[in-house]
């Protein structure tokens, strides 16, 4: 018997179906891999995030490194100061002897606490840490709010001071993503530059479609991890973009699984 599709997997197979199957780029194809990637995260941090609990001693470089991939991954920019990547990466450093446990305000070791300075080469590891994420922080913010401003020299910056913070650049890190991010720049510029303008009719086609599939990313998303909290006024909407992306609506997709959560809500 075949196991039943997760709310987020019908929701992509709804969105697959409405573009005639999935390909590279599609908008299916992208929900696609933000499912990867939050699964992926999901696992990594839970794993690291139990060492940290129970044994905060026993977190290596590796480890820092796995959380820090999949969280830089999932949000397309550098996690924030307080992130479980942050606090791995500053845990790790603790039990390789870089920095003493208290050097960035903790209140355990006694090098912090007694005020002892971070030795030269540690502090040199400190400050490459701070310029990457310096850089992280400003090419990250264009990757998610204006990626098609990020620039070449912004790209080379960000996996230069990677590389010298890390030793490494990962494969699907913020550099890589930012320099995948300037090759897609480049050929959108010359496609533009050659392009056919879109059919108007076929331009409202697609609005309705992109409609639909940020109305269902996000209910499905709801439907996933807080079922509960679905209002009738989302289910509805979902429904009425589903139909004028479609021309329908899928029994058992996931206008009809709102519909269906909000009569369940309804009744608690």
């Amino acid at each position: 018997m075949a196991a039943k599709p997760t709310e987020a997997g019908q929701v992509i197979s709804d969105v697959a179906r409405a573009e005639g199957g999935t390909t590279k780029g599609s908008q299916s194809a992208q929900m696609q891999s933000e499912l990867s990637k939050q699964r992926n995260f999901d696992q990594v941090s839970s794993e690291v995030g139990s060492k940290l609990d129970t044994a905060p001693g026993s977190i290596t470089k590796d480890d820092a490194q796995a959380v820090h991939r999949a969280e830089s991954r999932l949000q397309g920019q550098q996690p924030p100061s307080g992130s479980i990547s942050s606090v791995a990466q500053h845990q790790a450093a603790v039990n390789d002897g870089a920095i003493g446990s208290a050097s960035e305000g903790t209140t355990t070791g006694s090098a912090g606490l007694n005020g002892a300075s971070v030795d030269p080469s540690s502090q040199s590891q400190l400050d490459r840490q701070a310029n990457f994420e310096d850089a992280a922080s400003k090419v990250g913010g264009k990757l998610v709010n204006e990626p098609g401003n990020v620039t070449k020299e912004e790209a080379d910056l960000l996996h230069s001071r990677e590389q010298r913070a890390f030793g490494v650049t990962e494969k699907g890190g913020l550099a890589s993503q930012a320099q995948h991010q300037v090759a897609e720049n480049q050929g959108a510029t010359t496609t533009r530059s050659n392009a056919t303008p879109t059919n108007p009719s076929t331009q409202s086609q697609m609005d309705r479609q992109a409609n639909y599939v940020a109305t269902a990313a996000t209910v499905g998303s709801k439907l996933a991890n807080e079922p509960e909290s679905i209002t009738k006024e989302e289910a509805d909407m979902l429904h009425s973009r589903e139909h004028r992306a479609l021309g329908h609506t899928e029994k058992g997709g996931v206008a009809a699984q709102a519909q269906h959560q909000v009569a369940e809500n309804t009744k608690s």
